[in-house]
């Protein structure tokens, strides 16, 4: 049962990060349109800027997520996968506030990032340790 709770969890965070890449996309395509520039960034620092945060969302998830799924898999316990899903969750909000508002405090993309590297970090040692655990 522990398993399923678990696998519940990862599919909670995997279904929130995947709203928050359609709001980041959301939110290009609507600099897009305010500029009129449909194909690259046009030169426009705000659009290099919101794509490259958008580009960063989807270097850190995938992996991320993949490492909790095998942990879950494995039988990491569900409180384990809530804690690093939610700080990978909160990271990624705050970073994708940084990164689509024009002007933005740095603080959002700091602690954004800080968050996110601290889940992807314990995450994959989270899935190594229970991979080794399972030997």
């Amino acid at each position: 049962m522990a398993g399923t709770a678990a696998l519940g969890a990862v599919a909670i965070y995997c279904g929130l990060n995947i709203a928050i890449l359609f709001w980041i996309s959301f939110a290009i395509g609507r600099i897009r349109v305010r500029h009129q520039i449909m194909v690259g960034d046009g030169g426009n620092a705000h659009l290099a800027k919101a794509m490259r945060g958008h580009a960063n969302a989807i270097e850190i998830m995938p992996m991320t997520l993949l490492a909790l799924a095998l942990a879950a898999l494995l039988g990491a316990w569900p409180s384990v996968i809530h804690a690093l899903g939610l700080a990978l969750t909160i990271g990624r909000v705050l970073h994708g506030l940084h990164f689509t508002r024009a002007e933005a405090p740095l603080w959002q993309r700091m602690i954004g990032f800080g968050l996110s590297m601290a889940s992807m970090l314990a995450s994959a040692a989270t899935a190594v340790f229970m991979g080794l655990s399972a030997l």
